[in-house]
């Protein structure tokens, strides 16, 4: 398990491309407003990150963004 997790900020758009993108269905929209990534299955890899168009999707130390 990585040392590091995906942490979506506030400004979220819900547009998706970070759901589609991660290998462990990790990331889900919650009432189309927000992403949100389930702690237990984010393996840290950053396709997320890179992929957000907004830019707001960031690695952070697991257990250090609560």
């Amino acid at each position: 398990m990585s040392k590091f997790i995906a942490v979506v900020g506030k400004r979220c758009v819900a547009c998706g491309a970070c759901m589609k993108v991660c290998p462990k269905s990790a990331i889900k929209v919650e009432n189309g407003i927000k992403a949100v990534v389930d702690e237990s299955l984010c393996i840290g890899c950053g396709l997320c990150v890179k992929m957000c168009p907004a830019g707001i999707i960031d690695k952070a130390a697991r257990g250090s963004h609560e």
